[in-house]
């Protein structure tokens, strides 16, 4: 696979549509350039932040609270609907 692109006055590149496909990026997505063993390689900069981590408790807490959960499981489990 070959794909190249021109460093422009101000040291933009344009990433091929194949190669953004490749790695999942969209716009406004970070890259960075490594050197890897005398090659250079680029890669999404990935954050170590869990994306639901800004979510957890956003629902108060479980009705009952853990025996409530449960007693909760407990009576999915014994649903018969489900089958």
């Amino acid at each position: 696979m070959s794909n190249s692109s021109t460093i422009s006055s101000k040291g933009q590149v344009t990433v091929p549509q194949e190669i953004r496909k490749r790695l999942g990026l969209e716009p406004g997505d970070r890259v960075e350039f490594v050197v890897e063993e005398g090659r250079t390689v680029i890669r999404p900069v990935r954050s170590e932040i869990n994306p639901f981590e800004k979510y957890v408790g956003i629902l108060g807490p479980f009705p009952g609270g853990e025996e409530g959960i449960k007693a909760w499981i407990d009576d999915m489990r014994s649903d018969k609907d489900y089958e």
